[in-house]
Parts: C-alpha cells; structure tokens; sequence
C-alpha cells in the first residue's frame, strides 16, 4: 500500500474487505518497510543489512533489521487495533525462498541463489520466521484463520536462469525444478493448518509445480496469461487450486466498469470449458500486483473497485 500511515493503511484495508482483511506493508517509509528487508527482519539466526547494491547478510542484527522489526510491530499494532473481535480469514505476507534469495547478497556481493548451501540455510531460517510470524498473529487476532502468501516474483527467472551476476554480465545457472519445488514445499508446510497463497506478477506462473508443492492457491496477473498457460490452469482448478486472479491495474489509472473488470475472468473461463457456477468459489479477485506504487485515494478506489467487481462475476458468472 502506498503512504507511511500504519493505522491509516490497516483502517482502509479492514474497512473495505470486512470478509478477508489482510495485513498491509507500506514500502515508502524506507529499507526495512520494503518487501525484501521486510521479510529480512523476520529471518532467524541470519541478519541482513543494507548496502549501495541491496540487502546484504550479515553477521549480526544492526540497525537496518532493528528498523525493520520496529516496522513490523508498529503495522502489527494497528492490525490488533482494527481487528478486535474480527472472526474469519486475514491474509499476511512474506517474500518466498527463492525471490529472497536472488535478492540477498552474500559477502562476496553475489545473491545467495549462487551457493545452494546458502539457499538452504535461508529457507530453513524463513520457515523458522515465518512460524514465529503466524504465532504472534494468532496471539493479536485470536479468532482469525490465517492465510499464508509467499511472494515470489523472481520464480521463474530463477527456475530459467535469468538471474543476473553481481556484475551484470552473466546470469546465474537455473535452479533444478525438484529442488525449487521441495523448498518451496518445506516452507509451504510452515502454515500447516491453513492455505499458503503463492504470488507471482510475472509472466509463466509455474502453476503445476506450485501446486505440487503444496499451495492451496496462486495469484497472479490476469493479463500476463496467454492460451499456453490455460492447460495447466485447468488441471489447477480440476484440482481443487483457487486463483487470485488480479484484475486491477496496480498503478493510477481509470477504472473499468465492474463488469469489464471481470471480463478476462469469464473469457478464460469459456475457454477452458469450465462451468460457470464454479467461478465465485475459486476466483478470488486482487489488483494485479502491489499498490506501492499508487497514490493513496487511488488505491482506496483499487481495493472498492475489487469488491464491486467480485460481487459483479457472483451474481452474473456467464
């Protein structure tokens, strides 16, 4: 969410999704407030610190992950705050394993996607965050029931070896699918009693291997898809995976007509040859990737704007 304004970000979040809040981050205030340092300040027993190139592990926690921490409890304060008696579903979210880890330097400079050791001693301490994590919203909002999204826009450039070297020069070597999907699997049974959500804004959203991995469901962009993704989509929903699909534009913008909103949603949906009374119990409608980038009445609109287009595809599916 766009601003600085903890309890104004949570105030509008638990005003317009009274069903499925969720617990907002407000990058803007600075590193340690971003998604990367965010999740950084939540690992155990490794610490990272800011540098000119990024977020760098370190050896012990400095002020960058005390900012980041501070952060964290201060959104978690507001959240306690407009969650009162709340019974239901509430949403937080961390960078997943592999997006942390060809964003976190190492000493040498190099992302910790270089050094599979050092993959697995970062997902092995986000897995341990994370638990404490979910522990301490449980404990502020007694009556939620938690749902878990890992972040993972880097996923597939990853998986492709499309992660750029230090110098900019090479690219890291693509990591083995068996091993993508068992970290994500081992951090995916973190939140064991409730659904993981795994996002990704970018283009080939492994569906299949999420879904073998344990995701309960997948977000992602809607206009990024293309005809070659709609086999794998299929089997997602024949298996039971919900989608977060992401219909609305992240950044200012007009806005559509509820119905034109979810027009991409019925045209994928005719395609795939599915029924249509199956649409409002696996489609979970969200603005197309984070609204960081927005302005605050806008993304106040974005978020009404979701709510208005959701009703729109229940009561009208076909």
């Amino acid at each position: 969410m766009p601003g600085g304004d903890a309890r104004e970000a949570v105030k509008t979040v638990t005003g317009t999704f009274e069903d499925f809040p969720f617990l907002p981050e407000l990058p803007a205030r600075g590193p340690g407030a971003d998604m990367i340092g965010r999740t950084a300040g939540m690992l155990v027993e490794l610490y990272a610190r800011v540098e000119p190139s990024g977020w760098r592990i370190g050896d012990r926690p400095g002020r960058d992950t005390r900012r980041a921490r501070s952060w964290l409890v201060e959104d978690l304060d507001a959240l306690e705050e407009f969650t009162q008696d709340y019974a239901g579903p509430l949403k937080v979210q961390a960078v997943g394993p592999w997006t942390l880890a060809a964003a976190l330097e190492l000493r040498n400079g190099e992302a910790a996607l270089s050094d599979p050791g050092a993959c697995r001693d970062l997902a092995a301490s986000l897995a341990e965050g994370l638990r404490l994590h979910l522990a301490e919203i449980r404990r502020r909002v007694p009556g939620a029931r938690l749902v878990l999204q890992l972040d993972e826009p880097s996923l597939t450039a990853v998986l492709r070896g499309r992660v750029r070297t230090a110098s900019g020069y090479r690219t890291h070597r693509a990591v083995d699918r068996q091993t993508v999907e068992a970290t994500l699997r081992d951090v995916v049974g973190v939140h064991a009693d409730g659904p993981v959500v795994v996002h990704s804004c970018a283009p080939d959203v492994p569906f299949a291997l999420l879904r073998r991995a344990g995701a309960a469901a997948v977000s992602f962009d809607l206009s990024l898809l293309t005809e070659r993704d709609d086999e794998a989509i299929g089997e997602a929903v024949e298996g039971g995976t919900r989608l977060f699909a992401g219909v609305v534009p992240g950044t200012d913008g007009p806005l559509s007509d509820p119905a034109g909103s979810v027009m991409g949603v019925r045209t994928l949906w005719r395609r795939l040859g599915l029924p249509p009374g199956l649409l409002a119990e696996t489609v979970t409608l969200t603005p197309a990737c984070g609204l960081a980038g927005a302005s605050p009445g806008y993304a106040r609109r974005a978020l009404a704007h979701c709510v208005r287009a959701a009703r729109s595809l229940a009561d009208n599916p076909e």
